[in-house]
Parts: C-alpha cells; structure tokens; sequence
C-alpha cells in the first residue's frame, strides 16, 4: 500500500494497515505531533464509493487534540481487498468489520465511532451490536433509512447501468464529466479515477441496493446508551437536512448543522468539522468518566 502520487499527507498522517481477525484493512492514521495521545482514539468510516482519504483534511486537526485518529477503507474500498461474495457488502456484514477493527484500533480502550453517509448505516449495525465498547458515536451526513433526493436517482441509475455498460463508460460518460464541470482540479480526478477502478464491482453494487434497500433503525439506535452525534452540511444533498434533524430529535442526540458545507463536512468544511468533532469527544469522555 502506498499513497497515490498525487496526493500528499499532512505531517502526523501515515499510511497503515490494520490487522484483525476477520482481515487487513488499509488506513490512514494520524498522531499528535508532539508528544503521545492523551486523549481516547477515534476510528473514522467513509461513505459509499468514499474511502480513508475522504478524511485527510480534518486527520491533522483532531489528531492536535491529544487523539490517535484512524481512518480506514472498508472492505471492497480503495485499497482494502474484498472477496467476490455479495455477503460480505451488506450493513451487517460491513458492520462486524468495523466492530473488529475498532476493537483493534482501541486495543481496549473505548473508541469514538463516525461513520459518513453510508458509513452511517453501516457503523450504526456495530453499535446496536454493542460488542465493542464505544465513547461515542457520531452520524455525519447520514439518515434514518433509504437514501432519497438526488443521490438516490444517482445510484439507482448507477445499479442499472453497471450490468449493462460496465465501471469505464460510466466515468468516462457520467463521473468525470461531472466532475470537471464542478471544478475538481486535474490531480484529485486522478485520484478519484484510480480509487473508483480499484473498488470492488460486487462490492459496489451490494452496497449501492443496501442504501436503497436501508430500513429505520433509529429506535434501536435510541436504545442503545451512547452518547450521540448527528452532523451534517446545510446544503446537504444526500438524505434531507430536516430528515437528519428529525433523527437527531428521535435519538436525543446532540445535532450540529456545518455552515456552508453539503454532503462532505469534512471535505468542505474541515476546520468546523474538525472542532466540532473534538468538542463532542471531549464532552463523551467527562460523560463515560462519571458514568463508567
């Protein structure tokens, strides 16, 4: 594993591999530059077609604040390997990797969870699980159940075209295109390019149905005693803002809208992203010290 050419790490970040007991999974960790982590450590998931990289603008920021901070490509994602079994891609399968890899990146400490858009549904399956113990839990820009708006339409017709006119057409036609019309400069469309090619087709279309197909699972969220976040750009346009607002409602979570940003807070808005994160985290660790 070796970070894309066009891609440069902040000081701190590194590239990682973590092991565990169900596979290896590719990851960006990222350390307090001076001295060691003081605080509990935090594992970061990507959404769908995202990866650990999704994350680099914000590692540097919380890692300043005293936290070993560990972003990973799920199974099937980027540069970690998936085996060719539709199994292996849905929430429940996605979310026992997570619990062995927070489980990993705690070595037996609590570990404070995000999971972004699709992430969400899937580290959502890891805490009602409940077998690893977590400080805190974070949903950032993900919903209660199915995703709807624009995305949906995008991935629905993301499913029906992959059968029928393969990954490459769909970028050259589709992806990239829009791409360069959203001003994505030349080195980041590389980058995009490689990570959407070295993803898991199998992997691709199981998880783009497990979005479609999500079910409410906010109760059993809400039964589960953790603290919680819902974060989201104002101009999000994955699951609805006021859908958002709503679970953050539901869960008696805190709920915190990033000014500005859509549906990548931590790519739009990294230094509001970054703080608010931290503030959070501080905030579940004075809780889980007087609640043990």
């Amino acid at each position: 594993m070796s970070t894309p050419r066009f891609l440069t790490l902040p000081p701190g970040v590194r590239q990682q591999t973590i092991e565990t007991p169900v596979g290896a999974f590719a990851a960006l960790e990222a350390m307090p530059l001076h001295g060691v982590p003081e605080r509990l450590p935090a594992l970061l998931v990507p959404g769908f077609t995202g990866s650990k990289e999704d994350f680099i603008a914000v590692l540097q920021t919380l890692a300043h604040a005293g936290r070993r901070i560990v972003a990973i490509d799920m199974r099937g994602q980027f540069e970690t390997k998936g085996p060719d079994d539709p199994a292996a891609y849905t929430c429940e399968a996605l979310g026992d990797d997570i619990d062995h890899v927070a489980a990993a990146v705690g070595g037996g400490e609590p570990v404070h969870l995000v999971g972004h858009s699709f992430g969400g549904l899937v580290t959502r399956e890891t805490v009602i699980g409940g077998a690893t113990k977590l400080a805190s839990y974070t949903l950032m820009s993900s919903g209660p159940a199915a995703i709807t708006g624009q995305r949906e339409k995008l991935c629905r017709a993301l499913l029906g075209a992959l059968p029928e006119v393969g990954l490459e057409n769909i970028w050259a036609t589709r992806m990239e295109p829009d791409a360069i019309a959203a001003g994505v400069p030349d080195d980041i469309l590389s980058f995009l390019r490689t990570r959407m090619f070295a993803n898991s087709l199998i992997g691709l279309t199981t998880m783009a149905r497990q979005i479609l197909d999500a079910v409410d699972r906010v109760d059993d969220l809400r039964a589960v005693d953790l603290p919680t976040l819902v974060l989201y750009g104002e101009h999000d346009d994955g699951w609805p803002p006021g859908s958002q607002s709503e679970m953050a409602d539901r869960l008696d979570a805190d709920c915190f809208v990033v000014p500005g940003a859509a549906h990548s807070p931590a790519v739009e808005a990294p230094e509001t992203t970054a703080h608010t994160l931290t503030r959070f985290w501080n905030q579940s660790e004075r809780h889980l010290l007087h609640n043990p």
